[in-house]
């Protein structure tokens, strides 16, 4: 037995009097927390209302909870379901339990995101590149509750970083295994700041940068899966097809699709909207306030600044043969002058 290797935690919850405080609950929370915090940041330095992000947040990771859920319940239903169950259908719903297909998470939490922007009327594609590498450092973090859980680990190894397994969740006495939770959360971190370099170097927008994200996750994800042992799709072994595992055929088909994205948006350079202008009704104002020149402003205050007026004065003289847009500019700089004496 190798002189390293790495100690599974003893127990994976912890009580606060009734209340179980559960280590894989807490690690999705933390992901989801440093990116919602990256994320608003580079929003914000993007040119976006403060406050965007952390809206499109809430529904973002409801749909990517029900979503990550669904997907491994379909994917392992002969676990809940059927004659070889392991555990009971109720179970399905225990999600502290782990179990969060990302694959699923992403595709749904896509949803929820996509209906947030839609109300707010900002560009899909500018918040997907925006949330890119936040996604990539959550998943870091979310992957070290699959450690407390004791669970998703790999074949046997002899390699110092070797992880121990309790027999309770599987293991051999004496037998160390490839720490995949591990592998992928330094995978994920490197992804993380690549994305940010390759946005900062490169013009990834309209979802380029976020369609980098996906091929280099899978890419990661495809070669991590290869080690893993855990029945995904059966209950004592894993559904193959051609010799690749379910996840496998998913990264496959995902990486492929990315990189298609990729050349076919390559010369794709027309405007995102990250601040709508004119938005009757932005969420992220107060309760009682709209942007001006709005539906909801009142009607005695006048909209936008004189040069404003001015251009939208002359517009309108140009419909009208009998008013020179000359005199309505000069009409509008004696006005502009009577309310700002010098």
């Amino acid at each position: 037995m190798p002189l390293a290797s790495i100690p599974s935690p003893s127990q994976g919850v912890w009580y606060l009097g009734i209340i179980p405080i559960r280590a894989y609950a807490l690690c999705i929370v933390l992901g989801v927390v440093v990116a919602v915090w990256l994320s608003e940041r580079r929003w914000v330095a993007r040119g976006g209302q403060k406050g965007t992000i952390i809206d499109i947040a809430v529904p973002a990771v409801i749909f990517g909870l029900i979503g990550g859920r669904l997907y491994h319940v379909i994917t392992d239903w002969q676990t809940y379901f059927g004659s070889r169950a392991i555990k009971e259908p109720y179970q399905a719903l225990f999600i502290w339990e782990g179990g969060l297909g990302i694959w699923g998470a992403i595709a749904l939490g896509g949803v929820g995101v996509w209906w947030a922007v839609r109300k707010r009327g900002i560009s899909m594609s500018a918040v997907a590149d925006t949330v890119a590498p936040g996604i990539a450092f959550a998943q870091a973090i979310g992957r070290w509750g699959n450690w407390f859980n004791q669970e998703l680990y790999g074949g046997p190894t002899t390699l110092p970083w070797g992880l121990e397994i309790d027999v309770d969740h599987g293991g051999e006495p004496g037998v160390l295994y490839h720490p995949t939770f591990l592998y992928e959360s330094l995978w994920d971190v490197a992804l993380g700041f690549l994305l940010i370099l390759a946005g900062k170097r490169f013009a990834l927008r309209h979802g380029r940068l976020f369609a980098l994200y996906v091929a280099g996750y899978t890419l990661g994800r495809f070669w991590i899966e290869g080690l893993r042992i855990d029945p995904v799709g059966g209950v004592d072994h894993a559904v193959t097809f051609l010799s690749l595992r379910l996840n496998q055929w998913t990264a496959l088909v995902l990486f492929v699709g990315a990189l298609v994205y990729l050349w076919l948006t390559r010369n794709k350079d027309t405007e995102e909207i990250v601040l709508p202008i004119g938005l009757a009704a932005d969420p992220a104002h107060e309760s009682g306030q709209a942007d001006p020149g709005s539906s909801d402003a009142p009607a005695d205050v006048e909209s936008g600044t004189p040069a404003e007026a001015a251009a939208e004065r002359t517009e309108t003289a140009g419909d009208d043969p009998d008013t020179p847009a000359a005199d309505v500019v000069a009409d509008v700089d004696d006005e502009s002058k009577e309310k700002n004496p010098r």
